[in-house]
């Protein structure tokens, strides 16, 4: 069984960060439309998405979204975090294939609250940034060490 471990308020300190790597699948495509209900054919639809001038089908802009909230839930500050906000810049499309990279840089923490800034830069193995932004979380105030479920395996069909 796999443990993470969080970083609590008082144990961030600015420009502390972390990545977190994550290959782009078709199958990836099809759960979140699933999931999420934006069913666009330049993620789903192979022939559409050729016509269009990306070539190819892309990944959900949110898609790369929850990868960030990933690393926030699993990195920095990880388990216990709550998201409170974020803005985000999508600046190349992200295709079927693609290795990511997720970056988190604690840009800033609150005098009195445990209110945590982070900037977020995603790119690609290309090095180019696919998306930026800023989030905003309240960190834990205790260090927390917990199991990773196992996730079900899902097929598709």
């Amino acid at each position: 069984m796999t443990t993470i471990q969080n970083r609590p308020f008082n144990d961030i300190t600015i420009g502390d960060h972390c990545q977190r790597q994550h290959t782009v699948t078709e199958k990836d495509l099809v759960l979140f439309a699933a999931v999420s209900g934006d069913l666009n054919p330049v993620h789903l639809d192979a022939e559409y998405a050729a016509t269009t001038p990306f070539k190819g089908q892309i990944a959900h802009g949110m898609f790369t979204g929850a990868l960030i909230s990933a690393a926030l839930a699993m990195d920095l500050p990880g388990p216990g975090t709550v998201y409170l906000g974020q803005n985000l810049s999508f600046r190349k499309p992200v295709m079927i294939g693609d290795t990511l990279t997720v970056t988190l840089t604690v840009a800033s923490k609150h005098d009195s609250k445990p209110i945590v800034t982070l900037t977020c830069e995603v790119t690609n193995q290309d090095d180019k940034v696919v998306a930026t932004g800023e989030a905003t979380v309240m960190a834990p105030t205790e260090r927390l060490t917990v199991t990773v479920p196992t996730l079900p395996s899902i097929q598709l069909s």
